[in-house]
């Protein structure tokens, strides 16, 4: 098995978006002018592509619908999609015998298109919660908590949430911390600790930006997306990132996973089946490690992981 090659540290954050790309689950010729990727696995899992539905198989297509960039899950290298979830999408796509094409969406309104079956699956780093399982079955990626970025050297001394009273903070649209931060402003207010105000922005990376022009003071955000963030943004001296020993993979750990239709059982068992298969080949942990997210795989292919903490 080749293996993958790392992404470059500062890879097309300002590049266009939304593109779409083919992860390849076969012999699929590559696009004009490209090398065919390198294939990821030992081929087919014949219990994971008997259990797709038959529309599914026979177009030999799974859209998938992302937030692009959204970094390290997906970016751009010039017109190329790269990080977890491209990687992840050859080698299920691979395990079922068909292909991926990522598109993007934006992710407030990533499950309307969901729901519009303009896609079939969401694969946009996208956070289980109770809330939304009762709309989507959840195919889990990682297990990961969030963490808070602030400016290098972190001027306004945060050292917890509860530091964050009193001042500005960004968060993207319809991400989970979000009802976090709201809850924490209720507080903030019940303890007169002063007025937390939130900043919803549109993309993923416009907290960073909010942030490195002294909008706001801090952006809670999850862990692998902050450890990304820090480790990349001006070569790694712009930001950092509070970090809790009592927590080395994040504060209130939550799966992140694929989101299909509560209702396409079907898919749902036939990704998780494909999932299992990489994990047992040592593909998924391989993949993980690739992208520093080795920390936070799972141990077996779990559906719905928020339900069955709950």
């Amino acid at each position: 098995m080749k293996k993958l090659i790392r992404i470059s540290a500062g890879a097309a954050l300002a590049a266009m978006l939304g593109l779409t790309a083919c992860a390849s689950g076969g012999d699929a010729s590559a696009s004009a002018g490209e090398e065919p990727a390198a294939q990821l696995t030992s081929g087919v899992d014949e219990a994971a592509e008997a259990a797709l539905p038959d529309a599914i198989r026979e177009a030999g297509v799974i859209r998938a619908a992302a937030g692009i960039p959204y970094p390290p899950f997906i970016l751009l290298e010039g017109e190329r999609q790269v990080g977890l979830d491209p990687d992840l999408a050859q080698a299920l796509g691979e395990k079922l015998g068909v292909e991926f094409e990522i598109s993007h969406q934006a992710f407030e309104t990533v499950i309307p298109a969901l729901q519009a079956k303009k896609f079939d699956i969401i694969m946009s780093g996208m956070n289980d919660t109770i809330e939304r399982e009762e709309t989507l079955n959840f195919i889990e990626e990682i297990y990961a908590g969030f963490t808070i970025v602030v400016k290098a050297g972190n001027p306004e001394g945060i050292a917890g949430l509860d530091d964050l009273c009193g001042h500005p903070v960004a968060v993207q649209k319809a991400s989970a911390q979000l009802e976090m931060l709201t809850e924490l402003a209720e507080q903030c207010a019940a303890d007169g600790a002063g007025e937390l105000v939130i900043q919803q922005l549109p993309t993923a990376q416009d907290p960073q930006t909010a942030l490195k022009a002294g909008r706001v003071v801090a952006y809670p955000v999850d862990a692998p997306v902050a450890a990304y963030t820090v480790a990349t943004a001006g070569d790694g001296k712009d930001f950092e990132m509070i970090e809790d020993p009592e927590f080395p993979a994040g504060v209130n750990p939550v799966y992140t996973g694929i989101g299909t239709l509560k209702e396409n059982t079907e898919l749902t068992e036939a990704l998780r089946l494909a999932m299992q298969a990489l994990i047992d080949e040592g593909v998924y942990q391989e993949i993980l490690d690739t992208h520093n997210l080795g920390a936070f795989a799972t141990e077996e292919a779990i559906v719905n992981g928020a339900a069955q903490e709950g």
